[in-house]
């Protein structure tokens, strides 16, 4: 460990703190209205909704992970960034319009509205133990790591550093405080992220890289290979990212809760596209300014880092940025911590309030609203400090969230994307497809981790078994549950009420929408083509 000094300290200090007043300030030039509170007086524009988006998306996790990744693997990691662009489209295009018109607050609303209240039920659970497993606990131990290795405190001292300075704002502003720092957190991290990367590629010259070519010699050319068909070099194919990535996807991007709540907090349908095709934008950015950095990294200081891949941020921050600058990325990455964590509390705290407490007693009062939803991030927000230290040993942190998000994942996406797509799916197929789907996943997880089969570890992923990866089994997930959906459909004999104007026909796109997505598409195209 390097130690900071008291240049860069006092960098981190200022920095949290103008974040926390920034906050704070903003929740009070606002009425404390129930909406006000959990979708900010529905005023966001679509600069601070893509902003908001993308800063609630890139956390820790992806600083740490997706440096921990291109280390390991290489570029191929980078699709999950890239993939996202059309996902952000779809939710513009197919959901947005559905999202707003309903005028829901949370997304288990809609599915009731679709449905019935058991599927509201359901996902409701869902999420918030999503919110409070892993969006908040994981988000926990990333930033705990990067202060375990800048600053060598304890892990669980570093966790309840982050919790307090996260809840601060979130709890006492709501939606509107967590936007508008999100926003500022968005060019910071930018920036940051980019000067290491800048940094590392002018340090390849004191280690005798002066070319591609060399650098392709040192990492091996595969890691900067984006479409990768190598089975046996990753552990699977790129269809399989391609497939199990669009379901993950758009279950992330289009109907969780935490992600989709900037959103429902727009000024207007178009503010919300627009916001949505911004973040697609964006997300071209962390594969060169994140993943880059960790096959860079792997040139530089692969010897140092060994075999604890977890470091290979905190190394290159540590190694390469210069005194004033490393404080502010050590206070962006922070940051990053605090506009995850503060994202998923608000989401966490509007489910609560809405589809728990909110059905148990329609008639409270916008002030009991506040009052119940900050009482309930408290809660979560305790509950996610004893979670998240035990992450340590399961596996990479990136990969991991994942799989464990595609665990619900495929079953929420049939449900949604059926019920959107025709009237015909049923409320008693969208129950048993909600349960019954997510527990087979839940099953294939536990005996995948913790069951040896015949004497086989990992029995289903191992060559020695089934040797089915994990993304291989989201697509099998969704298979299930889909099958579970139509059968269900097709034998319920049970009548489906559904809101006369749920399937009217919905308001065009403007041109401006059309343009830009239709640009968007043509950059990752050729960004494709560049990394084939």
């Amino acid at each position: 460990m390097t130690s900071l000094s008291y240049i860069d300290l006092s960098v981190i200090v200022l920095y949290l703190v103008g974040i926390i007043v920034v906050g704070l300030w903003f929740s009070r030039r606002k009425k404390q209205t129930s909406e006000g509170y959990f979708l900010a007086g529905k005023t966001l524009t679509w600069s601070v909704i893509g902003a908001s988006l993308f800063a609630s998306n890139i956390s820790t996790v992806h600083l740490v992970g997706l440096a921990e990744s291109g280390f390991i693997d290489g570029i191929v990691w980078g699709n999950f960034e890239w993939f996202s662009a059309f996902e952000l489209l779809i939710l513009a295009f197919v959901f947005i319009p559905f999202y707003l018109r309903t005028k829901i607050t949370t997304l288990p609303e809609f599915l009731e509205k679709r449905y019935d209240h058991r599927s509201r039920m359901i996902l409701a659970i869902f999420s918030i133990l999503a919110a409070l497993f892993m969006h908040i606990g994981v988000s926990f131990y990333a930033g705990a790591v990067v202060f375990e290795k800048v600053f060598g405190l304890d892990i669980v001292i570093s966790i309840l550093i982050i919790a307090g300075a996260t809840g601060l704002y979130t709890i006492i502003g709501g939606l509107s405080s967590v936007v508008v720092t999100e926003t500022v957190q968005t060019v910071i991290l930018i920036l940051g992220s980019l000067t290491i990367t800048v940094l590392a590629i002018f340090a390849l010259s004191d280690v005798g890289i002066h070319s591609m070519a060399e650098l392709k010699e040192v990492v091996s050319a595969d890691r900067l290979q984006a479409v990768a068909f190598d089975t046996e070099a990753k552990g699977f194919t790129f269809p399989d990212m391609l497939f199990s990535h669009l379901i993950l996807g758009i279950w992330y991007w289009c109907t969780d809760q935490t992600i989709v709540q900037r959103v429902l907090g727009a000024k207007s349908e178009n503010e919300a596209k627009l916001g949505a095709i911004f973040a697609g934008f964006l997300k071209i950015l962390p594969v060169f300014i994140m993943v880059v950095p960790g096959i860079l990294a792997f040139a530089l200081f692969r010897e140092e880092i060994g075999e604890d891949t977890k470091s290979v941020l905190p190394i290159l921050i540590m190694n390469l940025m210069p005194i004033g600058l490393k404080g502010l990325m050590v206070a962006a990455l922070l940051a990053a911590v605090m506009s995850s964590v503060a994202a998923a509390l608000n989401s966490c705290s509007t489910l609560l309030v809405f589809d728990v407490f909110g059905r148990i007693n329609p008639n409270l009062t916008d002030q009991s609203k506040i009052r119940i939803g900050r009482i309930s991030a408290v809660v979560v927000l305790v509950i996610a400090v004893i979670w998240s230290p035990f992450l340590g040993n399961l596996g990479a942190i990136f990969e991991l969230i994942n799989q464990m998000f595609s665990i619900f994942a495929p079953s929420i996406v049939a449900v949604f994307l059926y019920g959107i797509l025709s009237p015909k799916g049923t409320s008693r197929a969208a129950f048993l497809t909600l349960l019954a789907g997510s527990l087979f996943a839940g099953i294939v997880f536990i005996v995948e981790k913790y069951i040896p089969i015949g004497g086989v570890e990992n029995f289903i992923s191992s060559a020695d078994g089934l040797n089915i990866n994990w993304l291989r089994q989201t697509c099998l997930f969704f298979i299930v549950s889909s099958l579970i959906y139509w059968i269900v459909s097709w034998t319920d004999k049970t009548p489906m009420i559904i809101s006369g104007d749920f399937y009217l026909k919905l308001e065009g796109s403007t041109k401006q929408t059309k343009v830009l997505s239709i640009v968007l598409v043509a950059i990752m195209i050729c960004i494709y083509l560049i990394f084939y």
